[in-house]
């Protein structure tokens, strides 16, 4: 039977403890759960606002019962209402999720915009010796082909 180290125990229990708190500490995970949590409080949002606001103008507009349900055999019933609520809810989310997704865009771009502008201005190519001598010859050739005329 063997002997069990405590010392080495501890020492593993102790590492792997760090290496989850790391994990949990990191950015990504604290702004996933960030993000998780801001996004039901928007769906609890939006699903009053389709609830409250927009199911009872839609009732009033077209008579239509958004809360309606249809009556199948063995006494079932389709809750149609439920499931055009839930689409409604979807559109208003996407919807609302596509703009706030531009506008953080357009933010993004904007000083994307001013280091385009700042790119743009050709810097000064740098001339080796290579290059220099080669412009010497240049110019010394336009020289005499000046004076031969």
């Amino acid at each position: 039977m063997k002997k069990i180290d405590k010392k080495n125990i501890k020492a593993k229990s102790g590492k792997m403890l760090d290496e989850f708190k790391s994990f949990v500490l990191r950015g990504n995970v604290m702004d996933m759960a960030i993000g998780v949590i801001i996004g039901t409080a928007f769906a609890a949002i939006v699903t009053a606002l389709t609830t409250d606001f927009i199911n009872p103008i839609i009732n009033s507009i077209g008579g239509a019962e958004v809360s309606g349900r249809l009556k199948i055999w063995g006494g079932q019933y389709l809750e149609w209402g439920h499931f055009l609520t839930a689409v409604i809810n979807f559109l208003i989310m996407a919807l609302v999720l596509f703009f706030m997704l531009k506008f953080v865009n357009s933010l993004m771009n904007i000083g994307k915009k001013k280091e385009e502008a700042k790119e743009e201005v050709p810097a000064e190519p740098v001339k080796d010796e290579q290059t220099l001598l080669l412009e010497e010859i240049r110019d010394l050739l336009k020289k005499q082909a000046k004076e031969k005329k």
